[in-house]
């Protein structure tokens, strides 16, 4: 081999050792991780093992979930966004990702820009709920009670700074109908609350009360969406109920550590779309409240985007104190 064709295969050579190593066909050689930042058993965990275990079906590799709950979520995102960016750690982002980045005023990560989106995965709406034996009859007499005495009439949600909370925040705003919040350790604690008669009414995922719901428990009241929600369809949206323009829905998605190779995003989203058609995924999204929802990496980064802009506007118009 003269010196000329030498030095023409070391650079072939050297151009293939600088390839992703998504790029290379023995990707995934290994387990992918997912990490999700809430308790073992939750939404986020359930959302995470429905999609994981289809995908990794495709991918030929198993997907592990780990829960790294605390903080609102941050602790997860910030294992996966300073993670090496290879393809096999992965995060399950949740609305509260967007709202994070909204009321904490300093976070170990950007909430955009140090990841790579992967693929949207379900958006759920929440319901609003009063007891059983509560005097409002429909949503607008909420509305006229808070009108009427401003910041009497309270609500409960799963914690300050939680999506629920947000939700309340703009639907006052809107509504015009000042309201008073009162948080509680979670979904359960908000629930124990609104069925002893501590509190008039509380916004809440459908998972956390529909078994209340069906038990003649509690009443649901409106469905935060834009449309009504199919798990109860003779409820009305709070946009129906004299609030124009209101849509508050919690999403899930995957995300991956910002600057993972375009090969493995793209390989990534099409098995999140192929396992989003899978009957079985599909169903236990719904059974979850949550309606099975895919997008291409663009879509999710504008639709996160946007959340924060959406809640870093609550957060200051409502007065919240940042974390």
């Amino acid at each position: 081999m003269n010196k000329r064709n030498f030095v023409a295969a070391c650079a072939v050579w050297a151009a293939f050792a600088t390839l992703p190593a998504l790029a290379q066909p023995t990707y995934p050689d290994r387990a992918i991780k997912i990490y999700q930042g809430f308790a073992p058993g939750g939404n986020a965990d359930a959302i995470a093992r429905a999609i994981g275990v289809e995908m990794g079906k495709a991918l030929g590799q198993p997907i592990v979930v780990e829960a790294q709950s605390g903080a609102g979520g941050t602790i997860a995102s910030t294992t996966v966004a300073r993670a090496k960016p290879d393809g096999y750690t992965l995060l399950l982002a949740t609305g509260g990702h967007a709202v994070a980045g909204a009321l904490y005023n300093t976070l170990p990560y950007k909430t955009v820009a140090d990841f790579d989106m992967v693929s949207t995965v379900t958006y759920f709406p929440f319901l609003i709920v009063v007891n059983a034996s509560s005097k409002f009859q429909n949503f607008p007499e909420v509305v006229a009670a808070a009108q009427a005495a401003p910041g009497t009439v309270a609500y409960g949600t799963a914690g300050i700074g939680s999506t629920h909370h947000l939700a309340g925040e703009l639907l006052a705003r809107m509504a015009k109908a000042p309201m008073m919040h009162v948080p509680y350790r979670g979904d359960a604690a908000a629930l124990t609350a609104l069925l002893a008669g501590d509190v008039p009414f509380i916004i809440a995922p459908p998972t956390a009360v529909m078994s209340n719901i069906q038990a003649g428990k509690l009443r649901a009241l409106a469905t935060t969406g834009p449309q009504r929600w199919p798990g109860l369809p003779n409820v009305p949206t709070v946009a129906e109920q004299n609030v124009p323009g209101y849509d508050v829905r919690s999403w899930a998605g995957l995300m991956a550590p910002a600057g993972t190779p375009r090969p493995v995003i793209e390989r990534l989203n099409a098995e999140t779309a192929r396992a989003l058609q899978v009957a079985a995924v599909r169903q236990r999204l719904e059974d979850m409240g949550g309606e099975a929802r895919g997008s291409t990496p663009e879509e999710m980064k504008a639709m996160v985007a946007r959340e924060l802009d959406r809640w870093t506007q609550v957060v200051a118009d409502a007065k919240i104190p940042k974390q």
